[in-house]
């Protein structure tokens, strides 16, 4: 079981990375992210306005996109 502390400490040591980081990592434009958040592609996190990106699931995404086409 999961403790409150010990979920705060895992959130501590998670890496949000912006829309505009996400597409330079992937090497797509920032509509193309969007797409995939809203599609449910993409794990993502709403702050305000803007959406904020768990690095986790940028690497998870990629890590099943490279399967479906090998």
């Amino acid at each position: 079981m999961t403790g409150p502390a010990q979920t705060e400490e895992k959130l501590s040591e998670v890496r949000f990375l912006t829309v505009a980081e996400v597409a330079a990592l992937m090497r797509v434009s920032k509509m193309t992210v969007y797409r995939l958040v809203h599609g449910g592609d993409l794990t993502a996190v709403r702050v305000g306005r803007s959406f904020r990106v768990p690095e986790h699931a940028v690497h998870e995404y990629l890590r099943g996109a490279f399967s479906q086409t090998a």
